[in-house]
């Protein structure tokens, strides 16, 4: 029974990879485009690492990997932007709206 002394790396998710220079380059062109912009450190999961969601004033959105819940204080703090847990304050309803809208758009 060898598969059960196998072991995967420590703290790499299955098939993930951690955040690099082209993640942290696109959120900071978000936040730098958009106004209103906040940001939820969403947590890491059994299948991804952590990730920052970013939601504009007007419900638009986009997530990127992050190294961990400290980078993405960090980032936010260097931007002068907003951060919630998301696991603290949920979703704002301006996103879930967004995605409503965008639901209902024709193709």
């Amino acid at each position: 029974m060898a598969w059960f002394r196998r072991r995967k790396k420590a703290g790499a998710a299955a098939g993930d990879r951690p955040a690099n220079r082209a993640d942290l380059d696109h959120l900071e062109q978000f936040v730098r485009s958009r106004r209103g912009v906040e940001a939820f450190i969403e947590p890491r999961t059994a299948v991804t690492e952590t990730t920052v969601m970013l939601v504009a004033h007007d419900g638009e959105w986009t997530r990127r990997r992050i190294d961990g819940p400290d980078a993405a204080r960090r980032f936010a703090h260097r931007l002068a932007i907003p951060v919630y847990d998301v696991g603290l304050v949920g979703y704002p309803q301006r996103w879930r709206d967004f995605n409503e809208r965008r639901k209902r758009r024709p193709s």
